[in-house]
């Protein structure tokens, strides 16, 4: 795209302040932001913003204050599909190490206090037939759910605004319901929501308490579906028994006290983090950004 457009770079990948960003709004057309840029309205909103197109760099816009973009008449774009596989593959991940307590035996390994086998040294959960349930039955979640089926044999229940066609579910038998009746049956509970005002502190402490005190709680969506006090107290109390995150409310923050937990697995947001899928997601990023220098339809518009 150079021969298109003069190119700005955050070179070392730091996190961009709100001057860095404005700075950024007010001298470019097109703004390539991640999950880790804030785009404020107030930011949006200034007078001194010259952008048309903020081409994100990754399926989620929570970071972005859509209603102030759409009154500025900037469009935003973003890279759906290419990241399903990848990010299903790492609840996968996520279920398997808490269910299995890897996180706490690779921790023992390392710290050299390991004294060898015995028959009750490390007892966990096995998840073949399990019952699954994923709440929010898009891409991702219907990926991971048939990884988990075809894979370990696992009961599959879902909770979504709508229930899937069996041509959408591509054949997968899952069990539609509400989500009071998902929590109390699931032995795991997979999060594939968006980020949305009405799922924000969807599981807080009210809902955990109708999960099984025997049940996982995964989490690859975004950090601010879930009251991360409340899951930690959760934890803290046997209310359930482990969780798997991948994403947090404050990243790259922690909520205080979650590292300290010995019963959760603590992933650096890497969901989408294979080279394949990362270079697919640039690519989609570029098809969106060179539709808007051709002044052709944008191929992932969301606002």
């Amino acid at each position: 795209m150079a021969d298109v457009f003069e190119l700005r770079i955050n070179d070392d990948n730091h996190v961009m302040s709100s001057a860095e960003l404005a700075q950024a709004l007010a001298w470019a057309d097109v703004v390539c932001p991640t999950v880790t840029d804030s785009l404020t309205g107030a930011l949006l909103s200034a007078p001194t913003v010259n952008a048309k197109l903020l081409a994100n760099f990754g399926v989620g816009f929570n970071h972005i204050d859509m209603a102030a973009a759409s009154r500025a008449g900037i469009a935003v774009t973003n890279t759906p599909g290419v990241l399903t596989d990848a990010t299903a593959e790492i609840a996968l991940t996520l279920m398997l190490s808490s269910a299995r307590r890897a996180g706490e035996g690779e921790r023992l390994v390392r710290s050299g206090q390991w004294d060898g086998w015995h028959p009750t040294h490390m007892l966990s959960t096995q998840v073949t037939g399990k019952t699954l349930g994923i709440v929010g039955m898009g891409r991702i979640g219907l990926a991971f759910a048939k990884q988990a089926h075809h894979g370990l044999g696992m009961n599959i229940m879902y909770s979504s605004r709508v229930t899937r066609s069996e041509q959408a579910l591509e054949g997968l038998p899952a069990k539609h319901c509400a989500l009071d009746e998902l929590l109390a049956t699931s032995d795991f509970v997979s999060l594939h929501c968006p980020a949305t005002p009405q799922t924000r502190h969807l599981i807080n402490s009210q809902t955990l308490s109708k999960m099984k005190p025997t049940a996982h709680l995964i989490n690859t969506a975004r950090g601010d579906v879930i009251n991360e006090e409340d899951l930690i107290a959760a934890l803290r109390q046997g209310v359930i028994a482990g969780a798997g995150l991948d994403v947090y409310a404050a990243e790259p923050k922690l909520s205080e006290g979650l590292a300290d937990l010995p019963n959760v697995v603590l992933l650096p947001h890497m969901g989408s983090g294979t080279t394949q899928t990362r270079v697919a997601m640039g690519e989609c990023a570029l098809a969106n950004i060179r539709a808007f220098a051709e002044d052709r339809p944008l191929p992932n518009q969301v606002s």
